[in-house]
């Protein structure tokens, strides 16, 4: 399957969506309800993901029984590719935190189509570049910064993929979650939150627990 001739690949950019859309045999494309597991860990690791729409939260659990938050992604990422190296089984459980639009590509029909699809195989490379490079920061984050601006960078991180100008970004994660994936307690994490807002970060109500994110506010708190 050619994505498009190549007088069109130059005058578009690569569109993921589309392509997933109408990839053809080795995909499966399926709705997901807020809560359902799409993939468990300890599961056979045979296909990769790409997320149509919605989000998702990958959870890992330790052999003594801890649970912990390890990545949430969203519309138009890829998650599951570690199957196309040496991985063989899931080591993370994916659940859909509201309703998914998922495409799963088996790994053989991923492999194929990343050696015959330039476009997409210089877009999968930009994405795993970009997740080494937040798996990066994320490691620097947890060894050399306090919890106030590991909070302050992960409200930007989960923003990002809808900022646009100075719009306010929603958040919607609870503080527990939120605790959890900066390494500290929800009581502190409220107070950084109350902290936040009244430094016009952003827009937050205790009650409705609804956030809104100013990144490029957050932006300048990280930069001083």
């Amino acid at each position: 399957m050619k994505y498009s001739s190549c007088e069109s690949l130059k005058a578009a950019p690569f569109d993921a969506k589309v392509f997933f859309g109408n990839f053809g045999a080795g995909t499966t494309s399926e709705r997901f309800q807020k809560n359902h597991k799409i993939y468990v860990q300890g599961e056979a690791a045979d296909t990769v993901c790409f997320l149509h729409q919605g989000q998702v939260k990958a959870t890992a659990l330790s052999e003594l029984g801890k649970e912990a938050i390890v990545g949430i992604f969203h519309e138009g990422k890829f998650f599951g590719e570690a199957c196309l190296g040496t991985a063989k089984l899931r080591t993370s459980t994916v659940v859909a935190m509201e309703e998914c639009l998922i495409t799963s590509v088996e790994k053989q029909a991923m492999l194929s189509a990343l050696d015959s699809e330039p476009l997409l195989s210089a877009f999968f490379m930009t994405h795993l570049l970009s997740r080494n490079v937040r798996i990066e920061e994320d490691l620097i984050d947890q060894l050399l910064n306090s919890s106030e601006r590991r909070l302050a960078r992960l409200l930007l991180v989960l923003a990002s993929p809808y900022h646009e100008g100075q719009k306010p970004i929603p958040v919607t994660l609870s503080q527990e979650v939120l605790a959890e994936m900066v390494g500290t307690t929800r009581s502190r994490v409220s107070t950084f939150m109350n902290k936040f807002r009244d430094e016009g970060l952003i827009n937050y109500d205790s009650h409705s627990r609804r956030i809104e994110v100013y990144p490029a506010q957050l932006l300048s708190l990280l930069g001083s």
